[in-house]
């Protein structure tokens, strides 16, 4: 009995977390094209009431819209027209206090993990981690800046522990280059092994030599 309920959750468990990822995407996009048909009531005309009524009750073309919209939104900031008209956005929202603090925070780590030319979560490595002799996975996600790099003597990279089995969490560390240990692994298959608390190890890393951290980055 218990062998079949496992096998059973072993198939389900992963389609039910799939599942549960993309209807929580789909679902943050359905939102956000409600809000905006129920923002355009109070500007539009009373006669185009009914037909946003329409629209709303529509299944799944919000998702179709917002994807559009996204789409459009990319094609736009890819040329010199849409960079211009977006500093002079960007040059708006960061005069107006408390929201230039939290734009600017999310702008910065959002360029940092998605743009290509970025060093955010590249190599997966290997620190010592709570405490010397015991060791786990982490991300390199740069080198320290601003003041923290001022009392830092020598080469030190900024470094992102996840928690396990999320991780969205973690912790924020500065260590010596030579205290990381760079891995083969690619990112993905380290972030797997982290989700998975070390049941799904990479072994295709095994038959690769240890790559050199980049000298690159920072």
């Amino acid at each position: 009995m218990k062998k079949y309920l496992l096998a059973g959750l072993l198939v389900w468990l992963p389609l039910a977390v799939t599942i549960w990822v993309l209807a929580s995407v789909l679902g943050l996009l359905d939102g956000v094209f409600v809000w905006l048909l129920n923002g355009s009531q109070a500007v539009l005309p009373e006669g185009s009431h009914s037909f946003i009524e329409m629209l709303r009750r529509i299944p799944g073309l919000g998702v179709i819209v917002m994807l559009i919209a996204m789409f459009l939104t990319g094609v736009f900031a890819t040329n010199v027209v849409g960079q211009w008209a977006l500093r002079q956005g960007h040059r708006m929202l960061n005069r107006i206090p408390i929201v230039k603090s939290i734009y600017s925070s999310v702008q910065q780590v959002s360029d940092t993990l998605f743009s290509s030319s970025g060093n955010a979560f590249r190599e997966a490595v290997l620190v010592q981690y709570p405490r010397e002799g015991a060791w786990t996975i982490a991300f390199v996600t740069g080198k320290p800046g601003g003041e923290a790099a001022n009392h830092l003597s020598g080469d030190y990279l900024s470094i992102y522990v996840p928690t396990t089995p999320n991780p969205t969490s973690g912790f924020f560390l500065m260590l010596r280059r030579a205290d990381v240990i760079p891995l083969a692994m690619s990112v993905d298959d380290a972030l797997k092994y982290v989700i998975s608390m070390g049941v799904v190890a990479p072994g295709a890393a095994i038959d690769r030599a240890p790559l050199p951290l980049r000298n690159s980055i920072g």
